[in-house]
């Protein structure tokens, strides 16, 4: 696998790759279609401005959330872009066969041969009560426990390449490489490079000694960030993938036209979080509603918190904020994600920022 399929060129004025994670986030008195509308309009406007790669990530019984299942949502994006990588940022492996997510997302190779990504995670990407229903067990620990073993199982399944003896030898992931060598066989045996998610060391120590890229939730686990990156090359082994580590960061950036707007959204997205992590799950309220909430201290305390590690302002303060960010973990590629209650902020976010980093104005399929 070249590595120029993991490493990003630069566009514009950026030190890095700039790349996008979509939650599809639904806003109070908006619909999952509207959400998903604009997931259309945000990849083909991150492709026209150059950013590198377009991620979405699995949640589940979230309601301001519409990305429970990434492989539907990537066969839909990929139909309306074409160059752009797109890619699961993450698939929550221990919720899944191993089987079933090589057979999604060799199905997703063939749609968009060369552009998909495979990043994984070993959370549930939800609460302990729905990955229990999702996996059918209570037992939750010894999916995460298993994670290492169900990674080598699934590239085995991408590979194709279990030993003779093994029970899976004779079973294979199609779309895949045993296409290509079966009697009059064409298929293209490449596959999607995997990536390894983490907002700690775990995922951080594996991926270093597997020679893998690593995908770091600083938007979520801000404290571990440094940690973990210096753990990834500590631990990292070369491999056939990588010669050299190679990890980024997911942060969250919200850029808007005056700074005082942009904290009107943050403020939103910020409740929003609050009610998620007090067990009150709901669709992302709008600024004016976060603005009439009165908070508890307790609450007033995490959303000061939580938005210190939430980079916003205007264009240029945010492109400051994200150099900064850069310059202090060393990260070799950011991938931002913007929360608002409005699908218009997001789109204005993204577009502002590509303006701050000069980013290129190219043409985007039409479809």
């Amino acid at each position: 696998m070249a590595a120029d399929e993991i490493r990003g060129d630069t566009a514009g004025t950026a030190q890095v790759p700039l790349s996008v994670l979509d939650l599809a986030t639904v806003g109070a008195g908006h619909t999952a279609t509207d959400a998903l509308r604009t997931s259309v309009e945000l990849v083909r406007l991150a492709e026209a401005r150059g950013f590198h790669r377009y991620w979405v990530a699995e949640h589940h019984s979230m309601p301001g959330v519409a990305s429970t299942s990434p492989a539907v949502i990537l066969a839909h994006l990929a139909a309306h872009t074409d160059r752009i990588r797109l890619g699961s940022g993450g698939v929550m492996l221990p919720n899944h066969a191993p089987l079933v997510i090589a057979e999604q997302f060799g199905t997703l190779e063939a749609m968009a041969p060369g552009r998909i990504d495979l990043g994984l995670g070993r959370a549930p990407g939800t609460d302990g009560a729905t990955a229990a229903a999702l996996r059918r067990t209570d037992r939750l620990n010894e999916g995460a426990d298993d994670f290492p073993q169900q990674l080598a199982e699934l590239t085995r399944f991408l590979d194709d390449d279990f030993p003779d003896g093994h029970p899976y030898a004779r079973i294979h992931a199609v779309p895949g490489p045993i296409q290509s060598t079966s009697p009059g066989g064409v298929q293209d045996p490449h596959r999607p490079p995997v990536w390894l998610l983490g907002s700690s060391g775990f995922s951080a120590r594996l991926a270093g000694t597997l020679g893998l890229p690593f995908a770091f939730a600083h938007h979520f686990s801000a404290r571990n960030t440094i940690p973990a990156l210096d753990l990834y090359r500590e631990s990292f082994t070369p491999s056939e993938v990588l010669d050299a580590p190679y990890a980024l960061i997911g942060v969250s950036a919200l850029a808007a036209d005056d700074e005082k707007e942009a904290r009107r959204q943050v403020m939103a997205a910020a409740l929003n979080m609050i009610r998620l992590r007090t067990g009150r799950p709901g669709l992302v309220p709008t600024p004016e509603e976060a603005e009439a909430y009165e908070f508890s201290p307790m609450e007033r305390e995490f959303m000061d918190d939580w938005n210190s590690n939430v980079v916003h302002g205007t264009a240029d303060e945010v492109r400051t904020g994200l150099d900064d960010l850069q310059k202090r973990t060393g990260a070799d590629e950011l991938m931002l994600t913007s929360h608002a209650h409005s699908g218009d902020v997001r789109l204005r976010s993204y577009e502002l920022i590509a303006d701050a980093y000069e980013l290129p104005q190219t043409r985007t399929a039409q479809v």
